[in-house]
């Protein structure tokens, strides 16, 4: 590059440096609504959502079945959720887990998914079913609705092996 090239782009970089800056000094903080929704809502299935799951994993593991509380609630690029991974004592039979999740919907405040995963045998081909049971706005989530969707989803289960 020649001087004269150099000493122009030098004046350019200056130049926009100091606009960037004025920019920046001026600027109001932008609040981004829907992150913010978002992380009350990850905040609201930490409350509400995750207590009544882990009541029901205690009460599934003194009865002898397999089960865990997934919490993704602090995950930063996925939209919050808690979910029940559960998998029956099955006797002769070789049980799935199957999964009820509560999580974030941006457009319907708090969506519940199951996927109900029947046992393998040899004569038959593994299924699941995938279905939504269900949404609610986030405020008025409840621990009573939750243990609803929750019990009705061990139910299935529990009929499907």
């Amino acid at each position: 590059m020649t001087h004269k090239i150099t000493e122009q782009l030098r004046a350019l970089l200056k130049a926009y440096a100091e606009r960037a800056a004025k920019v920046h000094a001026d600027a109001k903080p932008v609040v981004d609504e829907g992150e913010q929704r978002r992380r009350a809502c990850g905040e609201r299935l930490q409350k509400v959502v995750r207590p009544v799951l882990l009541r029901f994993l205690t009460e599934l593991e003194n009865a002898g079945h397999d089960a865990s509380v997934q919490d993704h609630t602090d995950s930063v690029d996925t939209y919050p959720s808690v979910a029940l991974s559960f998998t029956p004592r099955a006797s002769g039979a070789r049980a799935l887990a199957s999964l009820l999740t509560f999580r974030y919907d941006p457009r319907r405040g708090i969506a519940v998914q199951r996927e109900i995963k029947v046992p393998t045998t040899r004569e038959r081909v593994v299924t699941a079913s995938t279905d939504r049971i269900g949404t609610i706005g986030m405020e008025a989530l409840t621990a009573e609705w939750v243990e609803t969707k929750t019990l009705s989803f061990i139910e299935d289960v529990l009929k499907a092996n």
